[in-house]
């Protein structure tokens, strides 16, 4: 059985069915890899972006949409969908870029929701008006989370808006000279006002944390996820550092200036964070998962479902739940699922 809050069980609690979150590439750029900060990128940074990376090869948002939807559905059609602008910064750029991305979106056909990755220096406050705008004003039933629909008018009582709005914002870590580290170009404070603002406005937060940043131990990690907590956030993504090819973090552990952690390592601090994150806090996310053919190191970044057991088995052996240090001490939750 799970022994933390996740996505999945989230979305079924709420909508009463699977909903899948499919990649989008919008084309964002990043202001650490134009030039307007950098051109170097974070330290762990794939050149081209994470996500699927079809709308550099040309794939509109509408054609990735249906391409995806027609896997998904071949395999398993009673389930809703919601976009993820996943790849680079998808805020960076003109409010205007940003209003027009946002309207692709809602147009996109079945679209329930949609989460959109962004850094928090590319938020301002009309930015994050525009993101808190596009969310429907009324609760979405179990039957339209499956055929959801979009009338931007909103007459004859239909839905206005997209009924799952979540801003990701890559926080990383609370400690500055880790951000300088690893070239990141904003410090804890920036991180701290984005979510706070979007927060004020209603938006759900997703923060990412990366556990193993170069220069820091479990302690520097907790004290990140302790510091994210105090923050408004409804969920967490917590990653593991693995080194894509090609990257600052590449050269440095080829030089032996960098060693991931390693797999038990990962799965010790996992058992550490997950009992303090209170249940209901949503997990998007508790392990890495690199695209094919970039991961350098460690192998075992790659092993998903592999981690995850071992997690649970961890977990389980050691009598241990997500929230069992912070509000629900006496048992695991029975609404985790199995």
């Amino acid at each position: 059985m799970l022994r933390w809050h996740t996505l999945a069980v989230y979305f079924r609690r709420k909508y009463g069915t699977r909903v899948q979150k499919i990649p989008l590439d919008a084309g964002a750029s990043c202001p650490n890899r134009d030039g307007a900060l950098s051109r170097c990128g974070c330290t762990f940074c794939n050149a081209s972006g994470s996500g699927s990376g079809l709308g550099g090869r040309g794939f509109s948002l509408d054609n990735q949409w249906l391409a995806w939807l027609e896997k998904y559905r071949t395999t398993d059609a009673d389930r809703a969908f919601m976009a993820y602008l996943q790849s680079y910064s998808n805020t960076y750029g003109s409010p205007e870029r940003l209003q027009l991305l946002l309207q692709q979106v809602a147009a996109l056909p079945g679209c329930l929701g949609v989460a959109v990755g962004t850094r928090p220096d590319c938020l301002d406050q009309r930015k994050l008006d525009m993101l808190a705008a596009c969310g429907a004003p009324v609760s979405v039933t179990v039957r339209d989370a499956k055929h959801y629909t979009r009338n931007a008018d909103g007459d004859n009582g239909q839905k206005s808006g997209l009924a799952e709005v979540w801003l990701e914002l890559g926080l990383q870590s609370m400690h500055d000279a880790t951000l300088r580290r690893i070239n990141r170009g904003h410090n804890a404070a920036c991180s701290e006002w984005a979510v706070r603002a979007a927060a004020a406005r209603g938006l759900a937060v997703c923060g990412h944390l990366m556990a193993g940043l170069p220069g820091e131990d479990e302690k520097a990690f907790l004290q990140s996820l302790d510091w994210a907590l105090s923050l408004p956030l409804r969920g967490l993504k917590i990653h593991n550092v693995y080194v894509p090819l090609g990257t600052a973090l590449a050269r440095q552990y080829e030089e032996g200036g960098y060693k991931p952690l390693a797999r038990d390592e990962y799965v010790d601090l996992l058992c550490a964070a997950l009992p303090r994150i209170p249940s209901t806090m949503i997990m998007h996310r508790v392990q890495s998962d690199p695209a094919p053919g970039e991961l350098l190191a460690p192998a075992w970044a790659a092993e998903k479902r592999g981690v995850i057991t071992d997690l649970r088995r961890a977990m389980t052996a050691r009598d241990l739940w997500q929230g069992k240090a912070a509000d629900v001490p006496e048992a695991r939750p029975e609404w985790y699922g199995g």
